[in-house]
């Protein structure tokens, strides 16, 4: 319980240096607002990616119990969609914009390169955030070197198939609530990747964000880039793009 307790702590202090980085970003950059969405994009998609790490490194090395990490996954999802506001932090959904002529070809490029800044970022600085050992789990990991076993479990093709049907389960239930009230929209979106993460992660990890995963999977023992970047990156844009 005090593992989890410290994670929690963490959690919140991630998302509130962010929304605090944010709101900075905005005042700072208020006079030049295409330089505002960039930056908005990489904070935003920074605290996706950090979340995600610790909510990963909770069921992975921590074992809690599922329930307590869908729990935890629905309402960080929650706090996610509430505070990106217009952030798209995912090279799918970018791309999916671009398609629907939505989002120009040069501002969806910049999009993913913030985006995969940031998941670059997270992923060099999160170790470092860990070995200040702020839990016994934290030390745990870093006196087994951080290390991380590939969580896909099925053959590359099932794999693949798996983030594309959870991508497109995404972009539909998405396209489908615009119409809804925006407090009853987040909790359904929250609710729907909850169901996915509940349904694929034993298959996947149940990522279907490329720059999320190159930042919590692609490190990972177990797999080549090749393969990496073959489910996490092919399925996803095809599941967008449909």
């Amino acid at each position: 319980m005090a593992e989890l307790g410290a994670s929690l702590g963490l959690l919140l202090l991630v998302v509130l240096l962010s929304e605090l980085a944010r709101r900075t970003a905005r005042r700072l950059l208020a006079e030049k607002r295409g330089y505002a969405v960039y930056a908005l994009e990489t904070i935003s998609t920074l605290q996706l990616c950090f979340c995600t790490h610790e909510l990963k490194l909770l069921g992975e090395v921590a074992r809690v119990e599922p329930q307590i990490g869908l729990t935890l996954t629905y309402l960080i999802t929650v706090v996610h969609v509430l505070t990106f506001r217009g952030a798209i932090c995912n090279p799918s959904g970018a791309l999916e914009q671009v398609y629907r002529r939505t989002l120009s070809r040069t501002g969806a490029a910049a999009r993913i390169g913030c985006q995969f800044l940031a998941a670059v970022l997270a992923r060099l600085l999160v170790p470092h955030i860990w070995a200040l050992g702020l839990s016994d789990l934290h030390l745990r990991h870093k006196l087994l070197g951080f290390q991380c076993i590939s969580p896909i479990h099925a053959t590359l093709a099932q794999a693949a198939a798996v983030e594309l049907c959870c991508a497109f389960a995404v972009q539909s239930a998405v396209s489908h609530l615009h119409r809804v009230g925006e407090k009853y929209r987040v909790h359904l979106i929250a609710a729907v990747i909850t169901t996915l993460v509940y349904a694929g992660g034993s298959v996947t990890g149940a990522v279907f964000n490329p720059a999320l995963a190159f930042s919590t999977q692609f490190a990972c023992s177990g797999n080549t880039f090749m393969e990496y970047s073959f489910v996490y990156w092919l399925g996803p844009v095809l599941g967008k793009t449909h």
